[in-house]
């Protein structure tokens, strides 16, 4: 399970912008201090946990006196064989944590001056990481769910002869994909992307606790769960709120971050990758208050006690050739 990552009294005081300015040292040595915090920056071997080393100064690396294993500040980490400068790092981070609504690959390569692949990437690893923060988390108090699609549009033909009718099954795309959300009220969102809202059923079961108190619209399929807890239900057609907390107002609003996110700043979002941004949305929803430097410490944070993705290493010559 993926812990969340707590930041140290340290790294809440911490100044991206004052280190961003005092250049690519500085943004090291804060690099050292966010990933070695137990030892206050002085480096841990990986691989046997010994502190013993020497330093390999010419090359930012560190050789452990123990096993001989050499390593680095970001070895072992979702940043592992980076070839950007570290003020660029943490550059790019400032940048996607300020994006509210996301941020695009292109307009990250653009701000921070480097390839398309290298942002595309790059976004997507920070998407992993900060993701981590609620891996094997359970949803108490009250919790809401829904569901809504995404993706799949079929065009309808020019001619009026040549359309058909897209609301046929064999007539709809078979990249349309739901994404189910779970948020509790004053507490975390989770996501999940599914063919059927109805799926949803189950990953409700798996990720609330006993007592917790359901809120949903009157959609048949989640009538399965009033079984299971307490619900409240909400007939839409009617009212989208009653006034004294019978509502979905919560996760609606995080489908409305959601699809501005997909429509407003990505224009357009794979299936393959679409559970990547439906992270993205959720951690910034569940943020939204918190201030951008306070994002974007957890987020570098987070990133630095991540182990190396086995999704996005080697992504281009592995997935995208």
């Amino acid at each position: 399970m993926a812990q969340h990552f707590l930041l140290s009294a340290e790294a809440r005081t911490l100044s991206l912008k004052d280190i961003y300015k005092g250049g690519e040292a500085k943004a090291y040595e804060a690099f050292k201090r966010l990933r070695w915090q137990e030892t206050e920056g002085e480096p841990v071997c990986p691989k046997c946990g010994c502190l013993d080393h020497y330093e390999i100064s010419t090359r930012r690396k560190f050789k452990c006196a123990a096993c001989g294993a050499q390593f680095s500040v970001t070895s072992g980490t979702i940043f592992a064989s980076r070839k950007m400068a570290f003020t660029d790092l943490l550059a790019a981070i400032c940048i996607f944590v300020n994006a509210a609504k996301g941020l695009s690959a292109l307009q990250l390569s653009r701000d921070i001056d480097c390839q398309y692949k290298t942002a595309f990437v790059l976004a997507h690893k920070l998407r992993e990481a900060l993701a981590a923060e609620t891996a094997g988390m359970d949803l108490s108090g009250e919790v809401e769910i829904d569901g809504a699609h995404f993706g799949g549009h079929v065009r309808p033909e020019n001619r009026k002869e040549d359309r058909k009718d897209r609301r046929v099954k064999e007539n709809q795309s078979d990249r349309r994909r739901v994404v189910v959300a779970l948020r509790q009220r004053g507490g975390r969102t989770l996501s999940f992307v599914r063919h059927s809202e109805a799926e949803g059923v189950e990953i409700a079961r798996a990720r609330m606790v006993a007592k917790a108190e359901l809120f949903a619209d009157e959609a048949s399929h989640w009538d399965a769960l009033e079984i299971d807890y307490k619900s409240t239900r909400i007939n839409h057609s009617v009212s989208y709120s009653d006034g004294h907390g019978k509502h979905t107002n919560w996760v609606e609003s995080y489908f409305s971050r959601l699809r501005r996110m997909v429509g407003g700043q990505h224009h357009h979002v794979s299936h393959k990758y679409l559970y990547q941004y439906a992270n993205h949305a959720a951690w910034l929803e569940d943020h939204r208050r918190r201030s951008n430097g306070g994002n974007a410490s957890a987020l570098l944070g987070g990133a630095l006690n991540h182990p190396v993705s086995r999704v996005w290493a080697g992504y281009w010559q592995r997935s995208a050739a």
